[in-house]
């Protein structure tokens, strides 16, 4: 049974910053494209980053750029997230997702989801 396990959200001030883990039981991570999606009250599902299977290249959203830092750990089977500098608008519900395509757009497994809220 595949279970994507995530932990290290919480409640913040604008521009602290805060690192959620993905722990991946089940499958291997470096077999799949891994990363994590968000979504806010009332907006749709967006992704945050992703880490491709095939290349380790990562790619992350334009609004997230230069402040996450999407990584792996292939031996404890985990992915991070590094948020820096967070601001209100990246409080959401954040979704770890695993998929064998090279985008997170289709995905086969998805976590429990974990809440980030940011204070102004």
């Amino acid at each position: 049974q595949v279970q994507l396990v995530e932990s290290g959200g919480g409640l913040v001030q604008a521009g602290d910053s805060l690192r959620l883990s993905c722990e991946a039981s089940g499958l291997t991570i470096s077999g799949y494209t891994v990363g994590w999606l968000r979504q806010a009250p009332g907006k749709v599902r967006e992704i945050v980053a992703s880490i491709r299977w095939s290349s380790s290249t990562s790619d992350l959203a334009d609004s997230v750029k230069g402040r996450f830092t999407i990584s792996r750990d292939d031996d404890e089977n985990t992915v991070y997230l590094q948020m820096n500098s967070l601001k209100p608008e990246d409080t959401a519900v954040y979704y770890c997702a695993a998929g064998r395509r090279g985008s997170l757009n289709v995905y086969e497994y998805l976590g429990q989801g974990t809440q980030v809220t940011v204070s102004s």
